[in-house]
């Protein structure tokens, strides 16, 4: 039984509430340029919805039909709440072009307002409209027309203490204007933000904290995209340049966009990669890591990480090859099925003492009696887990000649609560792992 079959029994037996992941959080489809916001208690993710493109000028680019609302009480098990919005919808934007782009989400007045770009019937170009709803999920109803005197991408709104909103987007740089409390017209001209570092700018977002002004966006340091930010004393600017958020990709993703967002009293950015589509860097997938301030209100570098964050469910299916740290030798990283790589990927250990770490996993009262591993291994040998340093079990693999298998073994000496766990192959050669559950 492969994992996308599983999880869709699992799913039905009430086991999942949504969808459940670590870095990158969504499964099954493309998400890209992620806004989070924190709405009724619960984070609501704004993506943007990469597709293969169905028409052939866009084969090679970005191609983009809709938007998915996905929605987490805990940034481990997502719930997609479907499309809320489709080109088809918008009734000044040309329902051909394949150009939703990178979208933003706020609330005023009872109402939830939707500001997306698009391109527009007859025209060359962007412009930005605004879709509202009575929920943050939608779905979302689009104006009839596009924000006057806005030309752009990446729409992105600040609503400050005071109640005033603010709308930043790019369009030959970076702008930003008051708007009406409407939250559908400008309220003042336009004003390019100063040029706080040269190169190619994109996909603002604005946030205030502790009295500052944080402009973040990305930025073209070299040849890809890193993320960067600057501040002020005044949601208008000016704005001074302060440091890098996020560098660059290893792996050579073009763009990469992002939000932040506090929830619970942490600090959270939400960026996009190309894990899931390695070969092809206009398909996209969100993340999510841990974000921390210095005393004086800058920001610490991010390191992007697999494991993400949260507290992971041990009955949950814990996907090992999304690891806290691992063995400098003997531990490698590869897809399950290279035709389809939402199936997720899996560890291989090649040799005894190789292992992983993945941390934060929740065993409840301790009570689970059972671990399941799915495994492959043409030579054999012994997995070891353990809980923090304590040997909970020991699977046998047997050779399985390029199967894979499912094994079940009781559990000794299990605690309660949260645990970081390490699995490691304590004797044997060539053991492939793709997941481990407790029951």
């Amino acid at each position: 039984m492969n994992k996308r079959v599983l999880f869709v029994l699992l799913l039905c037996l009430g086991a999942f509430s949504g969808l459940v992941a670590q870095n990158p959080i969504i499964s099954g489809q493309f998400t890209a340029d992620p806004t989070a916001r924190v709405f009724e208690g619960k984070v609501y993710l704004y993506p943007s919805h990469d597709i293969p493109s169905p028409v052939e000028r866009l084969q090679e680019w970005f191609c983009m039909e809709d938007y998915h609302v996905f929605s987490s009480e805990d940034l481990v098990k997502w719930t997609d709440h479907g499309v809320v919005l489709s080109q088809s919808d918008v009734p000044w934007g040309d329902a051909g072009s394949y150009s939703m782009w990178a979208p933003d989400c706020v609330y005023k007045n009872g109402t939830y307002y939707f500001f997306f770009p698009a391109s527009p019937k007859g025209e060359k170009g962007f412009r930005i409209g605004v879709a509202t709803s009575d929920t943050p999920f939608g779905p979302f109803k689009p104006l009839a027309e596009p924000i006057a005197g806005v030309q752009g991408i990446d729409p992105c709104v600040l609503l400050d203490k005071d109640g005033q909103a603010y709308l930043y987007w790019s369009g030959r740089g970076l702008n930003v204007a008051r708007l009406k409390n409407n939250l559908t017209e400008l309220d003042s001209a336009p004003v390019l933000v100063a040029d706080v570092k040269d190169g190619f700018k994109e996909g603002p977002f604005a946030f205030e904290r502790n009295g500052k002004y944080y402009l973040t966006y990305p930025w073209v340091k070299d040849k890809t995209e890193c993320l960067a930010y600057a501040m002020s004393d005044s949601p208008m600017g000016p704005f001074e340049y302060k440091g890098i958020i996020m560098d660059q990709s290893p792996t050579g993703c073009w763009t990469n966009h992002h939000s932040l967002l506090e929830y619970k009293g942490q600090w959270y950015l939400f960026y996009h990669h190309n894990d899931y589509s390695p070969d092809f860097d206009k398909n996209r997938s969100v993340c999510i890591d841990s974000l921390f301030f210095n005393a004086d209100g800058t920001i610490r570098q991010v390191v992007p990480t697999l494991r993400g964050v949260g507290i992971a469910d041990a009955r949950s299916l814990i996907q090992i090859d999304r690891y806290s740290t691992k063995s400098e030798e003997g531990v490698f990283i590869d897809y399950v099925n290279q035709d389809d790589k939402f199936e997720g990927w899996k560890t291989f250990f090649s040799h005894e003492g190789a292992w992983v770490t993945f941390h934060r996993v929740d065993f409840g009262d301790g009570k689970l009696q059972k671990v399941s591993a799915r495994v492959s291994s043409e030579m054999g040998g012994t997995l070891q887990v353990c809980a923090d340093g304590h040997v909970i079990a020991d699977i046998e693999v047997p050779v399985t000649v390029g199967r894979w298998q499912t094994l079940t073994v009781p559990l000794t000496g299990l605690q309660e609560g949260v645990h970081n766990l390490c699995v490691s192959l304590s004797s044997g050669r060539n053991v492939q792992v793709d997941w481990i559950r407790f029951e």
